[in-house]
């Protein structure tokens, strides 16, 4: 058994489109549209994995009111880029680019080399070695 993708609800769905694109290099399917429903959607796909992330827009969705205090549910999605460098140099180009670091790049308690980042519409990435 494997995971074959989480599903994100968004407001700006080419915005976090090319977010993903830009930072993560994920190949994107083709957008999907059902006008009786009004949702949208992609499917990112991670080069080398079989993980995908669904990004969902449904022009009714409630957005939710909180910044990144204590909620049950996805806490957050974590993503491996191969080495401490790469995590440093990526945390720091989002950096340059505007992004909120929420965690420096650190060893945690549990042994990950790790930095969190908040994405366009306010969920935490947490970038892996």
């Amino acid at each position: 058994m494997k995971i074959h993708h989480i599903a994100i609800w968004v407001d700006d769905i080419e915005l976090i489109k090319q977010f993903y694109i830009d930072y993560f290099g994920v190949i994107t399917s083709d957008r999907y549209h059902n006008n009786k429903k009004e949702f949208t959607s992609y499917f990112l796909s991670f080069k080398n994995s079989g993980c995908k992330i669904e990004l969902m827009h449904r022009p009714d969705m409630i957005k939710r009111d909180c910044k990144h205090k204590s909620l049950s549910g996805l806490a957050h999605i974590a993503l491996s880029v191969g080495s401490r460098l790469k995590v440093d140099e990526l945390t720091e180009k989002l950096r340059k680019d505007g992004y909120i670091v929420k965690g420096e790049p650190r060893v945690t308690g549990d042994g990950f080399y790790e930095s969190v980042v908040i994405d366009p519409e306010n969920n935490l990435i947490e970038i892996t070695e």
